[in-house]
């Protein structure tokens, strides 16, 4: 399971790993924590559908709420693998529970990016477009896995870096009163994610056809 945890070098950060040893201490369970990402998620999407809804000051200050649940959602999916494995709370269920939720969470953010952007027709098509396109990429990244290949997490628009960029999007936007476009950062990010979760795809892809291809030949 160690070979297939994504590389994150936030992991490694004194203050990270003493916060997940607290945890681990606690009543706390990894699955519990899962489950609260995905809550997250719900709130930040919640607050990218309401921001769309408003104008203003109003509208930023919801931008940021969303921009802060989205790190909370990946402070949950960094804690839930932490507690699990070096606080030694691995259950039989827990793959499922490190999964799914992002492919929940993912979806609920993207799709509600495109409702955040009333005066942008394409932003729907976009939205939806790359939330497809996202999943896809832990499609392709679980499928090598289940055909015994390495987790490949390559790039360039991997789960961290799509939130990232979502992210620093909603903070910028929140400036949006300062300038003569809004809407325009949330957008251009829309677009940024469906190419590049597209290219990441294609990546996998070929990286899985490749290995395989070798493993045939040896």
């Amino acid at each position: 399971m160690t070979s297939n945890r994504r590389p994150l070098k936030i992991r490694d950060q004194r203050i990270m790993n003493r916060f997940a040893a607290w945890l681990s201490q606690r009543s706390v369970t990894p699955n519990q924590i899962s489950v609260l990402s995905v809550i997250c998620a719900l709130a930040g999407a919640a607050a990218l559908v309401w921001s769309g809804q408003q104008a203003g000051g109003e509208r930023s200050v919801w931008l940021v709420v969303a921009a802060l649940c989205i790190q909370l959602r990946l402070l949950c999916n960094l804690f839930d693998g932490m507690v699990a494995m070096e606080g030694g709370k691995q259950t039989p269920a827990g793959e499922l529970f490190n999964d799914v939720p992002d492919r929940i969470a993912d979806p609920l953010l993207i799709v509600a990016c495109g409702f955040a952007l009333p005066g942008f027709e394409s932003a729907q098509w976009l939205a939806w477009l790359g939330a497809l396109l996202a999943v896809m990429t832990a499609y392709v990244r679980v499928l090598g896995v289940s055909l015994g290949l390495p987790a490949d997490f390559r790039g360039p628009m991997a789960k961290q870096q799509r939130m990232a960029l979502l992210t620093g999007a909603c903070v910028l936007s929140a400036f949006d009163p300062l300038w003569q476009h809004p809407g325009l950062i949330l957008w251009v990010s829309l677009i940024i994610i469906a190419v590049g979760s597209g290219l990441t795809v294609m990546r996998r892809l070929i990286g899985a056809y490749l290995r395989l291809q070798r493993r045939g030949i040896e």
